[in-house]
């Protein structure tokens, strides 16, 4: 992979966005110990456990994402299935099982006797929560990084959110029920309908209107184009706002941050090679298997950090393993983009073999 195409790919906030974890990390900690009144303040606003000034930040995250699904391209998915297969089963029937039970194994066996039981319980519950909301809007940085079909990646991708839809809550649900975490069920629904659904449909009618009325060039060189600072903004003050509650948890436990990135690691690096590997034993083309790869590989986050404060709070244990998530994403996927760019010649080039895939 050249700088060049790394540079096209990437812009500054998405190619350092560690470093602007990190800088939000400080900003939100300096917050929570020097003016505790912001966070106090904030935490008045809650509906149901749900903080509406992190609900209205994350929605400027996730609605641009919806923005981009064309559900009109599920219409020919039928026609290259075995790409498809590898993506959901390998993001619905094993990513979210290998994610408890990876972490589960470091945090209740490996760091035993560094973390409490019951934060480590918390941590799980996070890490579970990842685990069950594979990547949307990034895997299209991720297939241009490695030459993907970006067509067949869309499909991929929003075949993906409509699985979100039905999937998700029962799976988190399942998981931390295994962890005897008692999950008022009606909150995660209620999460799923407000940070999946709602952005989805507004997403949805938005292109439609738009592209009648403007022309697709339009939608996809100009309007889509006005939401990236938004998104951005919207990141970077959540992530503030959560670190002000958690200053004191990290300030405290600054080892648990590394403790909890290591598992995620792990899991992030089974995944992609389940997923790439099966894609080369399928013999399906290297644009189809390296996206297919990094879907599961990578994490809806926004999601994630919204369901996870939800459900247990802005200052929860829970809620620090999805943003440690965050952390973590871009360092290891630009590995993994890497490592797919340098296997490419596993792959045949024959391109008689997309036609079935």
């Amino acid at each position: 992979m050249s700088k060049k195409t790394e540079t096209v790919g990437l812009g500054i906030f998405e190619k350092y966005l560690t470093l602007w974890v990190i800088l939000c990390m400080g900003i939100g900690i300096f917050i929570g110990n020097f003016l505790p009144a912001i966070p106090h303040i904030l935490s008045q606003f809650e509906y149901y456990q749900v903080s509406i000034p992190t609900a209205l930040l994350i929605w400027l995250m996730i609605y641009p994402m919806m923005l981009k699904i064309d559900f009109t391209s599920i219409v020919n998915a039928a026609k290259k299935p075995k790409g498809l297969v590898v993506t959901c089963v390998t993001n619905w029937l094993i990513k979210p099982f290998t994610m408890y039970t990876i972490s589960a194994f470091f945090l209740y066996i490996v760091f035993q006797n560094l973390i409490h039981v019951d934060l480590a319980r918390e941590y799980v519950a996070g890490a579970v929560i990842l685990g069950a909301a594979p990547c949307t809007a990034m895997v299209f940085v991720w297939s241009h990084l490695t030459k993907g079909d970006a067509a067949y990646t869309l499909v991929q991708v929003s075949i993906n959110d409509i699985i979100i839809l039905f999937l998700f809550a029962p799976i988190v649900a399942l998981l931390l029920g295994v962890d005897n975490v008692i999950v008022p069920i009606n909150t995660l629904v209620l999460s799923t309908i407000l940070f999946v659904v709602v952005p989805l449909a507004l997403g949805f009618i938005t292109r439609l209107f738009i592209v009648k009325h403007k022309g697709l060039n339009y939608f996809q060189n100009i309007f889509l184009k006005k939401f990236d600072k938004v998104t951005i903004v919207g990141l970077l003050l959540t992530l503030i706002i959560i670190f002000s509650f958690q200053g004191e948890r990290i300030l405290a436990n600054p080892l648990h941050i590394l403790l909890i990135a290591l598992p995620l690691i792990v899991q992030t690096g089974f995944i992609f090679t389940i997923a790439y590997c099966w894609a080369k034993f399928w013999k399906l083309p290297h644009s189809i298997a390296a996206p297919a790869g990094m879907i599961g590989a990578s994490n809806f986050f926004e999601l994630a950090v919204a369901v996870s404060i939800s459900l247990f709070g802005l200052q929860s244990g829970a809620t620090l393993a999805t943003v440690v998530g965050v952390l973590v994403e871009v360092p290891i996927m630009l590995c993994l983009v890497k490592i797919a760019n340098q296997t490419r010649p596993w792959f045949s080039k024959d391109l008689s073999l997309s036609k079935n895939s």
